[in-house]
């Protein structure tokens, strides 16, 4: 690295120092000296954590436990012996076996009954190396080479083994892959990767069993680098030449054998052993566990790693021990058949884990027989975990009286890169066993030892690990940070020097350094020498007379808030939980995920197939309480999964990186979950506590600066004078235009209806629609028995019917009330909207279809509404023939022309007055802005039932005299192409649509923009397009909409938003002439403080909004809603409005309007005090943006934030449900829409799933997790439900209050409610 880094230091050295005769372009220089001063705000400030800001640090508590002893001495291990006759190498040691030990047994391999199935003699096993050795040993330089066996194939693999270290190659054991997507089979990639290995050896049994392609060859594994593939059996062997003789040289320190080690975040490395090493260990374990010449061992552990090769297969050949491997596929079939092998060949060493002993103790009753006197000593490999104290003394427990002797349980501790670390010796007959410690857990979550007095729940019981290995040298270290020395109080990393453990990890030397060649540091950060230890990964301490006791690793090391647990004791507390029926003892996996700047815990278990739902939320309730007493910290989630469905360890443990990746990434699939984010998030911050208002000295105007900062208004261009068109001079009315078109120009088309197919299936000239209209008018005079200025609801679905109809009322002089027909599949749902707007406009008469009468009528409707008490029906399919003798003309403008009825997303239904002088001003004002005359097209495809849609679709044509392409949406639903077929097909240059219109084209067509090109569809016409909406724009549709059909041609400057409101139903609209739509990203933190940050650079929490061109005549200003003062520039406040065509006021039953008057004649607190406004209700800030208008002043824009009768009040800061809708839809793929609202200070978010339903409780914790990261909220419910519940208004609005009465009447029918707790 040095030597690179020289390399690049001399670099940049010659070309700092080059004579500046390079030529720079001015323009480039300019350039350069412009990017040296940075004209806007440094964006260094974004990209620091703001988590300071954020989140509550706790306090440190000043009774925390301290470390109080000295600083640790090294502890040594006894010396390593002298042995006159060791062999030079361990291959040497084989050698010798086979030529003078040949008939002694080596090794025992059973079947899968536990019965001997073969055993390989010390000659047999030797002259078998032979065989494979020359088969490897052509090349002479040492590479690694996979040894692909399974664990029930012992002896192929020890065969194989060996013959690579006689030929010098250096063996990978690794696992049989099953399958392609095989837990960690991407990590066992990199491991391959990392140490270049490109050959495997494999036996012709597991060769078959390999997944293989069609054509028969051995699929490519996913992660993994090519491989050649060799079969070890003998019949495919060569014999080698008599005279062949291995080259045995002395051990030295080049690589002898890798073994795999996956670390906590599910890396597998390769970790280096070096041949003198190897001996050196061999020769350590020998003398640790005095290893005598002929003695049986019984190894039940995997023999490809850990202690299983140490001891089975390495230890085992240099003292010529008869080795008995019980594989664990033989132990799943037969548990106790590792003791009746101890019992049948008076073995003197069984190798097993904790594992091993519960199966016996559980098995143990069918065998009277069984004799263990013979063991001197029981290994236990993972002695140094929490729970082995209670395995080996339930297990000593019932083998007592089988001649168990208690001495002889010999736990120890290993780590895959100091290879054993400590091993307890057997005692001797009849002394004192070794005493145990027994800590405080909460001394242990600070790193301390404290002798546990209390609660004896609350205290860990934990057994030595006897005493460091021979020739080794151990200290304790702190586990991060400088590995500096611990207390004698203190838990620490261990940490190791010895000749026995593994050099480094193999082809990554980066790695290596932090772990393999660690210098320990004292108090005042001094080098204790120049000895390099390596770290073990285990956490612990060392007891009186120098025993070591572990009692956790580092990978299973859980920090949270500062304090630490070890996964294992949780996994410890977990399993003590009555009842243990639920789910399955070694099948519990605890991790910890990082969620709002700590970690949280999660604990995932498998439930047993029996387990009854009771059973399983008992046990989950249990283990929570069980946890937070003994361990005093909160799990954040519990979860069951179905049996068997965690991602395995080959030999059967839990692959936690696997499950934890699972988790994150919404794949585990869980039957059972509990989220308690209440309990354990402690870090969010405090609650704003909301200002009182007042007007200070501050905020008082001079001129049009409010604050120092030019007051946020912005207006339309001048509606300007009348033009001289004489059209709108004669006729102020919408009916007197009507009658003068079909005068003057009859045959002119004014409208065209469209079919699914994009067949017109009806048109309207200017007379038809007149005519159509006066018939109407007779139908109304003769059957309805209406005095003039009463209200009637038409009730039609999206045609030319409804503008007939409205004309129709317009000539009788009655109000239309247009109203959104029932959906006859979904009476429930849509008829009681229906019934209300009926009542509530307290209509006298209904104009609709005969299809629909007869449903109006139908005995599915009297279900859900009262049937009996409708106003007079009139069916205009068949109309009288006779014209109306006069048609009626209002006496002033100010008189109503219509009703406006719309149900908000708040659930509110409002009905807003139209006047006569309102509807022509809007229709001019659309007319200038949009350039609309008699010789232009426009297509139209939304619900035409209220706000601008309804005034595009039935009011735009008539005034202006363009014509109108109408598609009802519903059309969409059969033939998705049509309106954008129809835009090409007409050559249409302005378009109207609904953001329902919009996602139904995205998410359906835009995988299909290929198939549209080849039939023709070009959009590159389309100048403007349009989407009529009352909400914030929803930029992320509209910029997906534009990107995906940018291929037909359609030109990204042509998508944008109108926005309109329930006080004036068109403020703004993208015309022809104005400025591009700009967008601005606000800071989502600050928009909660009802203020606004804009950002240029960071992208961490934020929602972007885009601006609104002002439609002509409207005047706005920005407002604080409290104070009714204005606001500067760029500040965020309420909109307000002033414009000749603002609603006149608000329709309702019981005349409230004096509630409600200040919505449409309101003053400011101070400013222009005699000017009426409208209030909108819509947060939003107005800004001088970079774009000039068509007058080519700057542009005042308008940007819109969101509802403020819809913003959620939690936790005493501003939410806009759409911007937590958007985290929630992102946390899941399948999650297809979301909604949230609040129910008794609790958020509560309903996900509608996509996918299938056992994923439906993996959105849960993402759900909860993506708020609580964005938006600093715990949600307190999560429903999930199926695609379609939430309800969506005809404009594409969620109705979230509509959602939250049937939440709360439980109407939902939810797939999953949880509750976090």
């Amino acid at each position: 690295n040095n030597h690179t880094l020289q390399n690049v230091r001399s670099l940049i050295h010659t070309h700092t120092h080059t004579a500046v005769d390079c030529r720079v372009s001015t323009k480039i220089q300019q350039l350069l000296n412009t990017l040296k001063r940075p004209k806007r705000q440094a964006l260094s400030e974004f990209f620091l954590d703001d988590s300071e800001e954020i989140v509550e640090v706790p306090q440190p508590d000043p009774n925390t436990p301290r470390p109080e002893g000295r600083q640790i001495i090294p502890v040594k291990g006894e010396p390593l012996g002298v042995v006159s006759n060791w062999p030079p190498a361990l291959q040497a040691a084989l050698a010798r076996w086979g030529a003078t030990q040949a008939k002694s047994p080596a090794l025992t391999a059973l079947d899968v009954t536990g019965k001997p199935l073969y055993t390989l003699t010390y000659g047999w096993s030797h002259g078998l190396k032979w065989h494979s050795t020359p088969y490897i040993a052509g090349n002479r330089e040492p590479f690694p080479v996979a040894l692909v066996y399974p664990n029930s194939d012992p002896a192929m693999f020890w065969v194989a083994f060996y013959g690579c270290l006689l030929a010098e190659v250096i063996p990978v054991p690794i696992e049989v892959p099953l399958s392609r997507q095989d837990a960690g089979s991407l990590q066992i990639g990199f491991l391959l990767g990392s140490c270049g290995v490109g050959l495997a050896l494999t036996s012709e049994i597991c060769l078959k069993g390999l997944p293989k392609t069609p054509q028969g060859e051995i699929i490519q594994f996913k992660g993994w680098p090519r491989m050649k593939w060799v079969v070890t059996d003998t019949k495919y062997l060569t014999k080698p030449s008599k005279d062949w003789q291995p080259h045995i040289p002395t051990a030295n320190t080049d690589t002898a054998y890798i073994e795999y080690k996956a670390s906590k975040e599910g890396t597998v490395m390769g970790v280096a052993v070096s041949k003198i090493a190897l001996l050196t260990h061999c020769q350590a374990l020998t003398q640790a566990c005095n290893y005598c010449e002929g003695e049986t061992l019984v190894n039940v552990l995997d023999c490809k790693k850990d202690m299983g090769l140490w001891h089975g297969v390495l230890t085992s050949v240099m003292n010529r021990i008869h080795t008995i491997t019980v594989p664990y596929a033989v132990m799943k079939a037969c548990p106790m058949s590792w003791v009746q092998r101890v019992h049948i060949h008076k073995a003197r060493v069984a190798l097993v884990k904790c594992r091993d002993l519960h199966w016996a103790m559980m098995a143990h009753r069918d065998q009277r027989d069984t004799n263990l006197s013979s063991i001197r000593m029981l290994i236990v490999a993972d002695g140094a975990n929490p729970w082995s104290v209670s395995s080996c003394d339930a297990f000593l427990n019932v083998f007592q009286s089988h001649g168990l002797k208690p001495e002889v349980i010999c736990p120890c501790a290993s780590s895959p890169e100091a290879l054993t670390v400590a091993i307890r010796r057997p005692g001797a007959r009849g002394a004192a066993l070794p005493a145990r410690a027994i800590l405080s857990m909460g001394g242990l979550s600070h790193g301390v030892i404290r002798v546990n007095t209390e609660d004896k729940n609350s205290a860990l019981t934990v057994q030595d690990v006897g005493h460091v290995m021979p020739g080794a040298l151990m200290c304790i270290v702190k586990p991060d940070g400088p590995p500096q020395l611990c207390k004698t109080d203190e838990i620490g990393e261990i940490v190791l020097n010895s000749r026995a453990g593994g050099t480094m990890y193999y082809g990554l030397p980066g790695v290596t350094k932090n772990t393999f060649e660690v210098i320990p540091v004292n108090q005042a950060g001094a080098p204790l020498g120049e000895i390099l230890f390596t770290r073990t990964g285990l956490l612990g301490f060392v007891g009186p007379g120098s025993l070591v006791f572990v009692v956790g690793k580092n990978e299973g090391l859980l920090m949270v808030s500062g304090r630490r647990h070890n996964a294992d004791d949780l996994v410890a507390t977990a399993l003590a939980v009555e009842p243990v029926k639920t789910v399955y003892r070694g099948r519990i996996a605890v991790f910890s995920v990082t969620v709002f700047y700590d970690e949280r815990i999660v604990i995932v278990a498998e439930q047993r197939p029996d387990a009854s739902e009771e059973d399983s939320f008992q046990w989950m309730s249990r283990v929570l309480q069980a946890i937070d007493s003994i361990h005093q910290v909160g799990l954040y989630c519990l979860a069951l999964v179905p049996a068997n469905t965690l991602p395995k360890t080959p030999l059967g443990g839990i692959h936690i990186s696997e499950t934890k990746q699972n988790f994150l990434e919404g794949n585990l699939h869980p039957c059972n979950i509990l989220l308690c984010p209440h309990t354990c998030v402690t870090n969010l911050p405090k609650p704003r506590q909301k200002q009182p208002v007042g007007v200070g000295p501050a905020s008082i105007m001079v001129g049009n600066l409010v604050a120092g900062k030019r007051m946020a208004q912005a207006a339309g261009r001048e509606l300007g004078p009348l033009e001289e068109e004489g059209l709108v001079r004669k006729h102020q009315f919408l009916s007197e235009a009507l009658q003068w078109r079909a005068q003057t120009d009859p045959d002119h088309v004014l409208y065209v209806l469209l079919n699914a197919k994009g067949v017109a299936v009806c048109t309207a000239t200017c007379s038809q629609l007149h005519k159509r209209a006066e018939k109407i008018t007779s139908a109304l005079m003769e059957r309805g028995g209406l005095n003039t200025g009463d209200n009637v609801v038409l009730l039609y679905p999206p045609g030319i019917d409804l503008i007939a109809a409205f004309y129709g009322c317009l000539y009788a002089g009655v109000i239309p009330v247009t109203v959104r027909p029932p959906h006859p599949q979904n009476l429930a749902a849509t008829l009681p909207t229906v019934r209300m707007i009926i009542d509530v406009s307290k209509a006298a008469c209904i104009l609709t279809t005969q299809p629909l009468m007869r449903i109006l009528r139908s005995r599915e409707a009297a279900a859900s509404v009262n049937v009996k008490t409708w106003p007079t029906i009139i069916d205009t399919d068949d109309l009288p023939r006779r014209r109306p003798p006069q048609l009626y003309k209002p006496p002033t403008a100010e008189m109503l022309a219509y009703l406006d009825f719309s149900v908000s997303t708040t659930g509110m239904l409002t009905g807003v007055k139209m006047s006569h002088a309102a509807v022509s001003t809007l229709c001019r004002s659309i007319k200038l802005q949009c350039e609309l005359y008699s010789s232009r097209q426009i297509a139209i495809c939304l619900d035409p039932y209220c706000g601008l849609g309804f005034v595009q679709w039935c009011l735009s044509s008539v005034y202006s005299g363009h014509q109108s392409i109408l598609i009802p949406p519903m059309e969409l639903e059969l033939s998705l192409p049509l309106w954008l077929s129809t835009l090409s097909q007409y050559k249409i240059r302005d378009t109207f649509c609904s953001y329902s219109v919009m996602e139904l084209c995205t998410k359906g067509l835009g995988t299909q923009t290929d198939t549209l090109k080849a039939r023709g569809v070009n959009l590159s016409c389309v100048r403007s397009c349009v989407v009529i909406a009352e909400e914030r724009p929803r930029l992320a549709l509209t910029q997906s909409f534009s990107k995906l059909f940018k291929d037909l041609g359609l030109s990204p400057r042509a998508v944008s938003t109108a926005f309109g409101s329930r006080v004036n139903l068109a403020i703004c609209l993208q015309g022809t002439a104005g400025p591009d739509p700009s967008t601005v990203y606000v800071d989502m933190k600050s928009l909660r403080h009802d203020r606004l940050m804009k950002l240029w650079g960071c992208l961490l929490t934020l929602t972007q909004t885009s601006c609104l061109q002002i439609l002509p005549g409207v005047r706005v200003i920005i407002v604080n809603p409290e104070t009714r003062g204005p606001l500067g520039d760029s500040h965020l406040g309420e909109i307000w409005i002033q414009s000749p065509h603002s609603s006149s006021g608000y329709y309702t039953i019981y005349g409230e309007e004096s509630l409600q008057a200040d919505h449409f004649n309101t003053r400011l607190s101070f400013g222009e005090p005699h000017t009426l406004w409208a209030r909108t209700g819509y947060l939003g800030f107005v800004k001088r943006t970079e774009l000039l208008g068509s007058t080519g002043d700057r542009h005042d824009a308008l940007f819109v934030v969101g509802q403020l009768d819809e913003t959620l009040e939690l936790r005493g800061l501003r939410y806009h449900p759409i911007d937590i809708e958007t985290s929630v839809s992102r946390a899941h793929r399948s999650i297809a829409e979301s909604a949230v609202f609040t129910w008794t200070n609790l958020l509560v978010v309903v996900a509608e799933l996509a996918g299938s339903e056992q994923e439906a409780l993996d959105l849960v914790p993402l759900v909860t997790n993506v708020v609580l990261e964005e938006h600093h909220l715990i949600v307190g419910v999560v429903v999930v439900v199926d695609p379609g519940v939430i309800p969506i208004n005809s404009r594409g609005e969620k109705q979230r209050m509509h959602l939250r009465d049937s939440f709360l009447a439980d109407q939902l029918d939810p797939i999953y409610v949880a509750y976090n707790m």
